[in-house]
């Protein structure tokens, strides 16, 4: 097994690191690693040692809500696998976690790089859960390529704690977008709707929801086109952007200061080549010039200051519920 330097990107999700997992692909020393722990959540760092067959049963085992997204046909917009007319399906059996939006990720035919790992995984002994994940990126490497490992999930600030005890030596990027538009981001998605139905079950009771969202909101078996339907203020959204933040930041004060950096989404898109410039540093590769070329290609700087755009009520609230976490990245 090799020393590849690891790199974890965290956020509150719905901050661009989607746009950033496809530069860091393009990158020919990065083996970019897309929301691996994000598949496997909540359960992806075990604290117990499994041998090769729990971990590689525990990657390919298919998630029930995942699953049921695909079904009624609202799967979420990071779900690759779908459209990669593969051998698996969500009306046949799912789709085995690591498959869902990692391997697309890297490959054209996930289905061989899933039946390639599966041999090499389920054989080696017990033993930490972290000595599995780094074998799994060995082997990704070897056939996609790449020297550093860097990993990007979604909504990955609070496995901070959970990232650093398993991989004590990883480095970590906090990728952090302005508030009220990544709230208004997260109001959209059907992901952070259900993480906001859950927040307000916790808070105020799941009795006083509609019979199918408490069942939703408690993980039960539930059609979850339900969410689309929910009126959700988009301040409420503003709230779960500043306490991620705010958790976060706790979360990554932990992690000593030598082992982590920031990076603004505006200021990537704004000025991509000096931030990917300090951002190869860090993960540990060149800042290839051809590679700066392509990543400059890829992002696209014109998007965003949709809070803006909200009628003068709700922005104002939206933006009242962001100033926490505001203030705290700015501090």
């Amino acid at each position: 097994m090799t020393s590849r330097p690891l790199t974890f990107v965290v956020g509150t999700g719905r901050c661009g690191s989607t746009a950033l997992s496809g530069v860091l692909r393009l990158h020919p020393d990065i083996l970019s690693v897309n929301e691996l722990f994000a598949a496997l959540a909540p359960t992806a760092l075990p604290e117990q040692p499994l041998d090769g067959a729990q971990f590689w049963s525990m990657l390919a085992e298919p998630r029930a809500f995942a699953t049921r997204m695909i079904r009624c046909g609202v799967p979420l917009p990071e779900f690759l696998y779908p459209a990669c007319a593969g051998r698996f399906s969500a009306e046949d059996g799912g789709i085995p976690a690591i498959a869902l939006m990692t391997l697309p990720h890297l490959t054209d035919d996930p289905d061989a790089l899933y039946d390639a790992l599966a041999p090499r995984l389920a054989a080696r002994p017990t033993g930490p859960v972290a000595g599995h994940y780094r074998a799994l990126f060995d082997a990704l490497a070897e056939r996609c390529g790449g020297r550093a490992v860097v990993e990007r999930s979604g909504y990955s600030l609070r496995s901070v704690p959970d990232l650093h005890r398993a991989f004590p030596e990883a480095r970590f990027v906090h990728l952090f977008r302005n508030g009220p538009d990544c709230a208004l981001s997260m109001s959209r998605h059907p992901g952070f709707r259900l993480i906001q139905l859950m927040r307000d079950a916790a808070g105020d009771g799941a009795e006083g929801l509609p019979a199918e969202l408490a069942r939703l909101a408690a993980g039960a078996e539930q059609d979850p086109r339900v969410l689309l339907e929910l009126r959700q203020p988009v301040a409420d959204f503003g709230g779960l952007w500043s306490d991620t933040v705010l958790e976060g930041l706790a979360h990554l004060d932990a992690v000593p200061a030598g082992l982590r950096t920031s990076l603004a989404y505006e200021d990537l898109v704004g000025d991509p080549r000096r931030e990917l410039v300090r951002l190869a540093a860090h993960v540990g590769v060149d800042p290839l010039p051809q590679w700066l070329d392509a990543a400059a290609r890829h992002l696209d700087g014109r998007r965003g200051g949709g809070a803006n755009r909200l009628p003068a009520a709700e922005r104002a609230a939206l933006y009242a519920s962001c100033a926490p976490g505001t203030k705290a990245l700015a501090a």
